[in-house]
């Protein structure tokens, strides 16, 4: 029997560059969302609709790059 090869999925390196205070609650729920806890923090989540949609909700906080 073959082995399954796991397809490579994307990745986004995103990063919090901007404050979340005067925010509203959505797009701090799409910070939240995201794994972003605090000022300068970088995570690496799933290049999925899902998570592209939090990050253009939010793009004037977040930095974003992409990681094959």
């Amino acid at each position: 029997m073959a082995k399954k090869q796991a397809a490579a999925k994307k990745q986004l390196k995103v990063t919090l560059v901007r404050s979340m205070f005067g925010t509203g609650a959505r797009h701090q729920a799409c910070v939240r969302g995201l794994g972003l806890r605090r000022m300068h923090h970088t995570v690496m989540v799933e290049d999925s609709p899902a998570t592209r949609g939090m990050v253009e909700r939010v793009s004037f906080m977040v930095k974003c790059e992409e990681v094959s």
